[in-house]
């Protein structure tokens, strides 16, 4: 028997590398000057692409 492992566990790892991700392209983008590099920037893209994710995967 297969188990899913704990909902928690994924939901952290999918934060974070949504974190990671996002504080790249946030980065990238402040480069060539399409967004600011703040803190508020990166959460907004973390929490979007997070819940992006979960839409896609676990639902």
């Amino acid at each position: 028997m297969a188990s899913d492992g704990d909902i928690r566990v994924l939901l952290v790892l999918n934060l974070l590398l949504s974190a990671t991700f996002s504080a790249v392209v946030v980065w990238g983008a402040s480069l060539v000057g399409l967004a600011s590099f703040t803190a508020e920037t990166i959460l907004l893209g973390t929490f979007a692409l997070a819940f992006l994710t979960y839409l896609v995967v676990l639902r």
